[in-house]
């Protein structure tokens, strides 16, 4: 077991970085777990990560979800973090047999993996009789070699960063802790803003209209999204873009055409 000491951080260095003026800072979110490609559990956490960095200005251009087998982990983990800022992976890091994410984010960046002194003697604290921090248990303890421990304030039990990769827990309730102790540190883009204009016109009525707008703001980008409720169908239609007045702008000019075709256009928020 490495000591304090001598626990290499290389890989670990700070990320943290003032907001980016020049750049996009993109991230992709890894998904890890047979329960999830079952259909067993849910995958919230996804759409809660995309909110998040939204809010900080990260784009999240990729989601992918993969199982319980260490090549796939690798496969997807290498393809990810060497085109995104930041990939953030989540499940694989508890105490049973099938949790192998943190030996497979290992073998994806050709590092050892061992015991993380600071790990190891927060989960050992946790139990009173020390043999109750059972060989199994002290598999939460394990960390790639430089890799730097993610706090988690709801059950202890960390999780870790190696590079550009933010490794997490599944548990919804953990994942969102260790976001939070990580936010300080991610580099900031530019916020993207939003307008949604909800109209009870179809889609195929406004379709040639709303290809005309979006050509006129190329910067932007457009959306439209149907519904159907039990009082009748619609759509909701998205201008999203990082200058706010561009955005008003589209959001306007849609307002106008819905107008133009005999609907009263109701706007959603920013």
């Amino acid at each position: 077991m490495l000591s304090l000491q001598n626990y290499p951080e290389i890989l670990g260095q700070s990320l943290q970085q003032p907001m980016s003026e020049t750049k996009a800072v993109t991230a992709a979110v890894l998904v890890i777990g047979d329960e999830i490609l079952s259909g067993r559990t849910q995958d919230t956490n996804t759409n809660y990560i995309a909110r998040f960095l939204a809010a900080l200005g990260i784009d999240l251009k990729e989601a992918r979800v993969v199982g319980d087998v260490e090549d796939e982990i690798v496969a997807a983990l290498n393809a990810l973090r060497s085109r995104y800022t930041y990939v953030f992976t989540t499940g694989g890091i508890g105490p049973t047999h099938d949790d192998i994410t943190a030996d497979a984010i290992a073998k994806a960046f050709g590092v050892g993996i061992d015991y993380h002194p600071e790990a190891l003697a927060m989960l050992g604290a946790r139990y009173k009789n020390p043999e109750d921090f059972n060989e199994m248990r002290k598999r939460m303890a394990r960390v790639p070699l430089g890799g730097v421990l993610v706090k988690n304030s709801v059950s202890t039990a960390p999780g870790f960063r190696v590079g550009n990769v933010y490794t997490m827990a599944g548990v919804p309730m953990i994942m969102r802790a260790m976001l939070e102790n990580i936010e300080p540190e991610l580099e900031r883009g530019a916020v993207v803003h939003s307008i949604t204009i909800s109209t009870r016109l179809g889609e195929g009525r406004i379709a040639a209209a709303l290809a005309r707008i979006q050509n006129d703001h190329p910067d932007l980008s457009i959306g439209s999204y149907p519904f159907y409720r039990e009082d009748g169908f619609g759509v909701q239609l998205v201008a999203r873009g990082r200058d706010l007045p561009g955005v008003e702008a589209a959001a306007e000019a849609i307002e106008a055409m819905i107008r133009a075709e005999g609907d009263k256009p109701e706007r959603i928020g920013n």
